[in-house]
């Protein structure tokens, strides 16, 4: 008796395509969380067991590594300054590193239990830094975040890189005070002088025909001004 042939269905597609397109529907339908998902409330166990998809399961801290793979997973740089504004959001105490504690305090600040969440979150926390008050606290929380916590300054090269992140697109002479910094005498800075180069970036010109010599401005702001403008009177020699 001959073999019996499967019968076709009426599109002309065996079972086995089906069976693969099935499959392949049901994979795409477990990628996409439906839409009410976005909506549920915060749940924190859910936060805790998407902290661990970036720990070992007995860790407590986000490392390096980790992070890393966080960034990729919510689609963000590390190296981009949305990722300050969330590590404010957490009151994070050490670059590279999320505690759980952490985390807890601050994605429940943010509703967010799941990398989806996060997303939809992530224009606001852009918004932040747009905020005139806000931004000047984060610009504050940014140096003790990249401080080393036996320190009391931070490095220059550090320094160049948490300004260049913050006041990169801002302020128009941060890349003469930047080239300043690079032949400078200084290896540190510290908390004043971190702090008054943002009140200097809003409130001196760029042609600085409204800096007072005899201000309250730290020696490193004095020095900037000098050079800067023997820089200027060498061009136009």
């Amino acid at each position: 008796m001959p073999p019996r042939r499967r019968r076709r269905s009426p599109s002309g597609e065996d079972s086995k395509t089906k069976r693969a397109r099935v499959g392949q529907s049901t994979k795409q339908h477990k990628i996409q969380r439906p839409l009410a998902e976005y909506s549920l409330p915060f749940n924190g166990k859910k936060c805790i067991s998407w902290f661990h998809e970036y720990t070992g399961p007995d860790e407590d801290t986000i490392a390096p590594e980790g992070m890393e793979k966080f960034c990729e997973d919510i689609g963000v740089e590390p190296e981009n300054i949305v990722m300050l504004s969330l590590a404010w959001k957490l009151d994070a105490k050490n670059m590279g590193f999320f505690t759980l504690a952490e985390w807890l305090k601050g994605m429940s600040d943010l509703q967010c239990d799941n990398v989806e969440k996060l997303q939809q979150k992530l224009d606001y926390l852009r918004g932040l830094l747009e905020d005139h008050v806000v931004f000047k606290t984060i610009y504050r929380y940014a140096f003790d975040f990249a401080r080393d916590k036996d320190q009391r300054s931070i490095d220059i090269e550090t320094a160049k890189a948490m300004l260049g992140l913050l006041l990169g697109k801002k302020w128009p002479m941060f890349g003469m005070f930047n080239q300043f910094l690079e032949q400078s005498k200084y290896k540190v800075m510290n908390k004043d002088q971190w702090c008054n180069v943002l009140e200097f970036s809003r409130t001196i010109k760029p042609d600085l025909s409204n800096y007072d010599e005899d201000g309250a401005w730290p020696v490193l702001l004095d020095e900037f001004v000098e050079w800067t403008r023997e820089q200027q009177q060498q061009s136009m020699g």
